[in-house]
């Protein structure tokens, strides 16, 4: 039910009560209920303007997507291409790891980020689980996709 069908349904409700339209309390219940016709009025005109702008704003967003592929050049395959230049693929995807708590010994699959984090709760449990990650010798020349481009150094 919109909000101006649910006032249209209170004003029903108070025009079925029958009530002497003279007395001042009948006076204050039929003003709040125009307020609320007033008000359910302006929602839904906001709710008109919103999905007018909605559909506005993705035809620049479509309009923008296809300036840009035309000012740098950008071919759909080129978008598929995360590479980092050098010839290899650099797999965007994030990494996932699986954990068992040692309280409760369930399983827990946890993103790269939270790992990093250091510690976190056990889901399950409420456990505090603490996670000490060693960085391994790292190659100045590794790439964000972890090639070292030891070829190049020759």
């Amino acid at each position: 039910m919109t909000v101006t069908e649910k006032v249209s349904y209170i004003r029903g409700l108070a025009e079925g009560l029958e009530l002497d339209e003279n007395k001042k309390e009948v006076k204050v219940i039929n003003a709040i209920i125009d307020l609320l016709e007033d008000l359910s009025q302006s929602v839904t005109d906001v709710e008109d303007v919103v999905s007018d702008v909605e559909g506005q704003l993705d035809e620049v967003d479509e309009d923008l997507g296809s300036l840009e592929r035309f000012v740098y050049d950008i071919d759909d395959e080129d978008e598929d291409d995360d590479g980092c230049g050098c010839g290899c693929e650099d797999d965007d995807e994030d990494e996932y790891y699986e954990v068992t708590c040692p309280n409760c010994h369930e399983t827990i699959c946890l993103s790269q980020d939270i790992v990093e984090d250091g510690q976190m709760e056990c889901p399950n449990c409420g456990e505090v689980l603490e996670f000490d990650l060693v960085d391994e010798d790292e190659d100045d020349d590794a790439c964000s996709c972890g090639c070292t481009h030891d070829d190049e150094k020759e």
